[in-house]
């Protein structure tokens, strides 16, 4: 299980709840291995099943079934091909029914499942690279040949809507799968039901509840099944009643907490007073409000992606009307010149069941392409709430138009528009967060949302929430020279000596010093020694500190240092307890510092002459900036925090000319002057005012600038910095230190949490990050932490071919790379030394290897090893070399020599299959 499964979550790049949930159906299995076996006792699999999973009380249906109750936006269908790989790859399983509740869902599961689409599940798995799963629907199963033993090992994935198998909603007629085919003896249901491995795969299971759905779905006689869904309950008179086969449960606060899904926030006006206006001057106060949080949005967007060098996002604002008469007539009033003058003309459509043929299908077309940013749609108005489905991470501001109390409002509205467009959370409040326009719901959906049994705050659907009092603490670890002089006692966080996991104790080295006479003296030589860092000329590099002469001076600098404690000291704590040998002390000290030391230069890279910096001027783009005016102040407020924000005029002082308003707001960035830039921020102020007259009257546009002027000036900042330039008479590469003591690590752990050996198989992949690891022999700190699977994997590897290596601390290298403003620090995965050269070593999932910020990072890492090496030429010591590795390449059966071919070319970019030194 657990090479496949590995195999299959790296392949995958699953999220830690997908993985958990891929661990939760493999530990079923091993469990209840009888589950892959024909007429076998339920009851007994239950009764097994139930022990192992604390939320399971019943299968529900007349045949093993299992949900997995995952938020909306953490990846539902990637979860469901996930365990179709597994199944197969582990179990041979080749005969798979996904089941799809409605239209909508059946055609996005049909694309899903289709290689070169997209939103390819199977996208990675090798195995199915070449032979991929054929894939059989609710439409072309009559046109298959489906008989003989030349289908023998491949994989089939039946994708049915339910109207398809259920003859209960065609008022009792026989749907068509289950009439006879001559070419097969049978019904192409019989034909599935008497399959030896079927696994039936429901999504949205919550849909197939009803009496007629369940009876169609018993019929196929399954294997077991899997259910996906975010709402694991139905509705009854009584209020909603959980499942009770669930066995994995992540609501969707959890989903917000673990940063998967945006935040959401209801919006007003400031002092908003319902009663004061009518039905129809609400309607359109929201939709006004909407609109100007939605163009506000816009800009954030696009000022984020020129930011940090990711691809734009265009979003776009749900309307959410009564009836299809009500959406008619909200599309002619935002198309209308009496909405905001006619500037959404075109850029709105009208979902709902009014429309058919032509018209219809360019509904369709657009609705479906609402993500692109060459699709004009920035408005769609649509009768029901936005149908399970419709998977779009571009919702950004929703106007709920239609009668709702505050619990479904939250409940349907921000179920489908949480999907996040960069599939993480940015940091970037605006980029981060739904706006739920509710002027008239406000309170309502606040006290709504602070229930405990809200959406919001719920932990499990399920179960109480755990308590969440897990005592954190903070953990130092020192450098393995501490640990081995006996100078640092266990970290208190670790309980127990060892962990017997999978056999694979974690030794304790023993101290080499034991008195404390010795470890005073010892504790004095580290940090004589660590003095000498800066004495380059005497020390350029550790094993330098062996030297006779330099041990001379450290042995007169350490015995000077002791003087005042050689009463006590150097006499032994009593009459019976040998003297100290201070020589000894000094050389084994010495010693054991540079076994356990990598020597990590200090590098600093300066301009020698004149530095000379300034910005290109250069034309604006300012195609995606409709910033609208409105005289009152929004006030919006996040469900989940309950931190408010507010879109209104910053200062509101009179400025002299338009223009000021975005000058003064850009000579707030620190790497503009204003004396020097003067002319071109006039210039670009000057393109940005002419772009508001051309669509705004003159008091709309000074309310825009003074409201909007640090968010315009953001943006003309971000593209400033694409025609930034710096240039310097030349350049000058100091090493100050040959090398540097190794930094402590700082970890955050659980009370009593004892370490595992770094070879125990993590089952949960998931928590890894949680986890503290011992036992290494070649790790110059007694303990570490791991950020994924395949960086523990990748340690094994380092153990085995290595001299020595380390996880780097902040600020060992004080490496620095550039991404857009911003010069954060680098902290490389790994430092290893082997026999030839020092390695710095990173590992990311493939798909990240090409974005801008590893590139830019490798691009850094390149410099300061070529730095590095030039210094190791000087002093004869050895090269380093950057290797950036794909995840999916760390494998034991490799030698760590095999991955210098995924050494980056010189410009940092791209992985070359190349030995050469950096």
């Amino acid at each position: 299980m657990n090479r496949v499964f590995h195999h299959i979550s790296g392949r995958l790049s699953l999220r830690p709840p997908q993985a958990e949930s891929l661990v939760h159906l493999a530990r079923a299995i091993e469990a209840a291995p009888e589950l892959l076996e024909h007429g076998k006792d339920a009851s007994a699999v239950l009764a097994t099943l139930k022990a192992l999973f604390p939320t399971l009380e019943d299968f529900e249906r007349e045949f093993p079934s299992l949900c997995f109750a995952l938020a909306t936006g953490v990846g539902k269908t990637r979860l469901m091909g996930a365990f179709i790989a597994y199944l197969h790859l582990a179990h041979g399983i080749n005969n798979f029914f996904v089941l799809a509740p409605n239209l909508t869902i059946y055609n996005k599961l049909i694309t899903d499942f289709t290689p070169n689409t997209p939103k390819y599940v199977f996208k990675g798995i090798g195995e199915f690279a070449i032979n991929a799963p054929r894939v059989i629907t609710g439409d072309n199963y009559d046109q298959q040949n489906i008989s003989g033993g030349e289908l023998f090992g491949e994989v089939r994935i039946n994708i049915f809507n339910i109207s398809k198998i259920n003859s209960e909603v065609r008022g009792g007629k026989e749907p068509r799968i289950k009439r006879m085919r001559e070419v097969l003896g049978d019904s192409y249901f019989n034909h599935l039901a008497n399959l030896p491995d079927l696994v039936l795969l429901m999504d949205e299971s919550h849909r197939y509840r009803a009496q007629a759905g369940m009876r169609a779905i018993n019929e196929l006689k399954p294997l077991f099944g899997l259910e996906v869904t975010a709402t694991p309950f139905v509705e009854s008179s009584r209020g909603p009643v959980p499942f009770r086969n669930v066995v994995m449960d992540y609501p969707l606060s959890r989903a917000m907490e673990d940063g998967f899904v945006k935040e959401p926030a209801v919006v007003t006006q400031r002092n908003f007073i319902a009663a004061a206006h009518t039905p129809e001057e609400i309607e359109k106060i929201k939709l006004e409000d909407g609109v100007r949080l939605h163009e506000t949005t816009k800009v954030e967007l696009l000022t984020y992606a020129r930011e940090n060098f990711v691809p734009p996002v265009k979003p776009f604002m749900l309307v959410i009307a009564r009836d299809t008469t009500h959406a008619g007539q909200l599309k002619a009033l935002i198309e209308s010149d009496a909405f905001y003058e006619g500037r959404y003309a075109g850029k709105v459509i009208q979902v709902d069941s009014s429309r058919t043929g032509a018209e219809e299908e360019e509904m369709i077309t657009r609705l479906l392409a609402v993500e692109s940013v060459d699709e004009p749609t920035e408005i769609v108005i649509h009768v029901n709430m936005l149908k399970e489905g419709w998977d779009v991470t571009n919702l950004y501001t929703l106007v709920p138009l239609r009668a709702a109390n505050a619990r479904t409002l939250i409940e349907q509205s921000i179920g489908r528009g949480l999907r996040l467009p960069y599939g993480k959370r940015t940091g970037v409040a605006a980029v981060d967060r739904l706006n739920i326009v509710a002027h008239d719901k406000f309170q309502e959906i606040i006290d709504e949302a602070n229930r405990g049994d809200s959406p919001i705050r719920l932990k499990q659907v399920i179960l109480d929430a755990p308590s969440g009092d897990d005592n954190k603490v903070s953990v130092q670890v020192e450098s393995g020279a501490a640990a081995r002089l006996g100078l640092t006692g266990a970290p208190v966080v670790i309980t127990g000596a060892s962990s017997t996991d999978n056999g694979a104790e974690i030794p304790v080295p023993e101290p080499v010093f034991t008195t404390e006479a010795e470890k005073q003296a010892a504790r004095v030589v580290m940090d004589v020694i660590g003095k000498y860092e800066v004495k380059r000329d005497l020390v350029p590099t550790s094993s330098a500190l062996l030297k006779p002469e330099v041990q001379s001076a450290l042995l007169a600098e350490v015995a000077e240092r002791l003087k005042p404690l050689q009463g006590e000291l150097l006499a032994g704590v009593d009459a019976s307890a040998p003297a100290l040998d201070l020589v000894a002390v000094v050389a084994k000290t010495t010693e054991i510092v540079v076994q356990q030391t990598i020597d990590i230069p200090r590098i600093a890279v300066v301009p020698t002459g004149e530095v000379t910096t300034g910005f290109r001027a250069f034309k604006l783009d300012v195609s995606q900036l409709h910033l609208q005016p409105g005289s009152h102040e929004i006030v919006g407020q996040m469900l989940r925090s309950n931190e408010q924000f507010t879109l209104a005029a910053e200062v509101g002082l009179k400025e002299k000319r338009p223009e000021d308003y975005i000058v003064h707001a850009l000579v707030d960035f620190d790497d503009v002057d204003y004396f020097t830039h003067a002319d071109l921020l006039y210039d670009l102020a000057g393109q940005m005012v002419q772009h508001l007259r051309g669509y705004l009257s003159e008091i709309d546009a000074i309310s825009v600038l003074d409201r909007d002027r640090r968010l315009i000036a953001r943006e003309i900042h971000a593209q400033m910095m694409a025609h930034f330039w710096e240039d310097a008479t030349e350049y000058e590469v100091q090493v100050s230190r040959g090398f540097t003591e190794l930094k402590p690590c700082n970890y955050t752990a659980t009370a009593g949490q004892t370490a595992h050996h770094f070879r125990e198989t993590v089952p949960d992949p998931g928590r890894i990050k949680q986890m503290l690891f011992g036992g290494f022999a070649r790790c110059l700190y007694p303990l570490q932490k791991f950020d994924s699977d395949t960086e523990r994997r990748f340690a094994i590897l380092l153990e085995r071919d290595a001299m020595k290596w380390i996880k780097p601390a902040k600020g060992q290298f004080q490496i620095y790379y550039k991404l857009g403003t911003a010069q954060p620090e680098y902290i490389p995965d790994f430092v290893a030394e082997t026999d030839a050269a020092i390695l710095m070593v990173e590992t990311k999932a493939r798909a990240d290897i090409d974005t801008q910020e590893v590139q830019a990072k490798a691009a850094a890492a390149m410099r300061w090893c070529k730095y590095a090496s030039d210094h190791a030429a000087n002093v004869g010591t050895k090269p380093w070399k950057y290797l950036l590795l794909p995840h999916d390449e760390v494998d034991e059966s490799k030698r760590l020599v095999d991955y210098l071919r995924f050494q980056p070319d010189e410009s940092g970019s791209g992985n070359q299959p190349r030995a050469g030194t950096a």
